[in-house]
């Protein structure tokens, strides 16, 4: 029986993915000729056609029809009768419920997810597989928004990232939204550089890979970054006898050097500067900016600190020093190591790394 019943179960599926299929096309096809239908008439009646209108117009009725099309891949079905029991984290064994459904902004738009629900009996846990399968559990946006909030929260404050996500993503989200996204990817890299740093003071260095570093320069600065009061408490400002209002993030950076110019001056070699920062003691920054690199020998010496004190202004000033911010020490340092992910080039790979864990 179980022979014969698999390949019934495989042309059941196969059905109900050809006719997912025609109605994707069915849906993005009615919505270009409903658009096309307007624009034609529009240019019979004006003689021209709005170029932005026509193609912010394009973009919106591709994104919902890509909506529609994404809601139908997200409607999975009901587990065949051997997947009806899962592991659930207290030990025992959940089994399915239901379907359940809800909403999801994605890059296309808000789409509807349906997809099975398990529940202990033993613990009454409940729990989604897919919503964990598909990086969404507990959460409001799918990975392609959160990935862009985390640019755009990085770069500029989080209501004019909430403005950017609008204009150019056409999609609607809160300043709150912003930063809670970007603070808690910024934390999750940050804990993947103490989980490095940790490696490190135990000698768990990485393998040097390629040709030794000639010249490797180190450089350290301070800035004191705007705070809420909590984070002030029992500590004196700079001026004898007034309370602190910032507290100081502790900024390094590393670049190479390979040639001098004609007058003997070191030259820094283009795109080789990456950062790492973080409001914490210095004992702590110091395990950061030296085990972060393990091999090094410095040769001559880089005359001036013009890299770091524009580091300082670059990565720090221009994003947590702006009029009215003030910062818990927590959301600063999740921004800061976001922003030196970024700023390094290795936002990409930590998001395909994070993908893939």
């Amino acid at each position: 029986m179980k022979r014969s019943a698999a390949p019934g179960r495989w042309r059941i599926r196969s059905h109900r993915r050809k006719k997912t299929a025609e109605a994707i096309h069915a849906e993005i096809a009615r919505e270009v000729t409903t658009l096309l239908g307007r624009i034609f008439a529009e240019r019979k009646q004006t003689g021209g056609i709005d170029l932005e209108a026509v193609e912010m117009g394009f973009r919106a009725v591709l994104h919902q029809a890509g909506a529609a099309a994404l809601s139908q891949l997200l409607q999975f079905p009901e587990p065949a009768a051997e997947q009806r029991n899962i592991t659930c984290p207290c030990g025992h064994q959940a089994r399915y419920r239901e379907l359940r459904s809800r909403r999801l902004l994605t890059a296309l738009g808000e789409v509807e997810l349906s997809r099975p629900w398990y529940l202990c009996p033993y613990c009454h846990h409940g729990q989604f597989p897919v919503d964990r399968q598909l990086d969404v559990e507990n959460r409001d946006y799918s990975p392609g928004v959160r990935r862009m909030q985390a640019i755009v929260g990085q770069e500029a404050p989080f209501d004019h990232g909430r403005e950017q996500m609008k204009v150019l993503a056409g999609l609607e989200v809160t300043a709150k939204s912003v930063e809670r996204t970007a603070e808690a990817i910024g934390a999750g890299i940050a804990e993947g550089e103490q989980h490095e740093i940790r490696k490190a003071v135990q000698l768990d260095l990485p393998v040097i890979i390629g040709e030794p570093i000639p010249i490797l320069y180190v450089q350290m600065n301070g800035t004191g970054v705007p705070v809420v009061k909590k984070e002030t408490e029992g500590r004196k400002d700079k001026t004898d006898g007034q309370p602190a209002h910032t507290r100081e993030v502790k900024l390094g950076c590393v670049f190479t050097q390979t040639a001098w110019d004609k007058e003997g001056f070191a030259i820094r070699d283009p795109d080789s500067t990456t950062y790492t920062g973080a409001i914490e003691t210095a004992e702590e920054f110091g395990k950061r900016i030296y085990l972060r690199y393990p091999k090094f020998r410095r040769q001559h010496w880089f005359v001036g600190s013009g890299v770091i004190e524009a580091g300082c202004k670059t990565v720090i000033g221009s994003r947590l020093k702006q009029s009215g911010m003030f910062w818990t020490v927590r959301g600063a340092n999740s921004i800061i190591a976001l922003r030196c992910c970024h700023l390094n080039g290795r936002f990409e790979d930590y998001w395909e790394s994070r993908r893939a864990a």
